[in-house]
């Protein structure tokens, strides 16, 4: 990932990043981060226009809700 994909909001701290990006650091397509936003699950996400940006936080969370422990 490079420095020029993660975009900061003016007034928060929180990150947005593409869906490019977000199916980067989930391992999951494009095409599932899509069909997810069809079906109304998976990641939480945000639109403006037409452009689809995911919370790194968001992307955190799911990861971490969906963590597999052997312990």
């Amino acid at each position: 990932m490079n420095a020029g994909s993660i975009k900061r909001t003016e007034t928060s701290d929180i990150q947005w990043v593409s869906e490019k990006t977000a199916a980067q650091l989930t391992g999951l397509s494009v095409h599932t981060l899509r069909g997810h936003r069809l079906r109304r699950k998976g990641l939480p996400y945000t639109k403006v226009g037409r452009a689809v940006r995911y919370s790194i936080t968001d992307i955190a969370s799911f990861m971490q809700a969906n963590r597999i422990d052997f312990s």
